[in-house]
């Protein structure tokens, strides 16, 4: 039996500054915070015993806020204790998650918000069909380093086979 696709529900960020990261994220972004910054200690208590199983004993504490995208995809971000920042934000040869990818007709109005704020353009924006389609998309980063990707339109529309015809 072929399984059926899943539901993509949440992606975990790692910020240097959790306020400045969800008043990123909510002001310029627009997502929804669903739970306000709050600090999580390695104890015995449920989120505590939680953690340690995640991050292994020693981790000693955090700050913790979720957000919502309008799609209702959660954006989970994380200010460790002893966090540092990586020497490449897109280390795109080695294995795992290096971007996720936000959706926003108004691809370029989001893009200058988002440089307004202290995020950076890496490229031009490209277009997919020029002359043939709107598909347009950017590679950017947040203000803290984090590398993602803006589309103009949805990604199945973007890939699918119509989307080359």
């Amino acid at each position: 039996m072929t399984p059926t696709p899943r539901a993509f529900s949440h992606i975990g960020l790692s910020v240097p500054d959790l306020d400045a990261a969800v008043k990123f994220y909510s002001e310029v972004m627009g997502f929804y915070t669903i739970m306000q910054p709050t600090q999580v200690t390695e104890d015995d208590s449920d989120i505590g015993q939680m953690c340690t199983d995640v991050f292994g004993p020693g981790w000693n504490s955090l700050r913790i806020a979720h957000l919502a995208s309008a799609d209702r995809i959660g954006f989970e971000l994380f200010e460790f204790d002893g966090n540092e920042a990586p020497e490449d934000n897109l280390p795109f040869r080695r294995h795992g998650t290096f971007h996720f990818a936000i959706q926003d007709p108004d691809l370029e109005g989001l893009l200058a918000r988002i440089v307004a704020a202290g995020g950076k353009q890496r490229m031009p924006v490209r277009e997919y069909f020029p002359d043939e389609k709107p598909y347009r998309m950017v590679y950017v980063e947040d203000p803290f380093g984090i590398v993602f990707e803006i589309y103009s339109h949805s990604y199945e529309l973007t890939y699918s086979a119509g989307a080359y015809s």
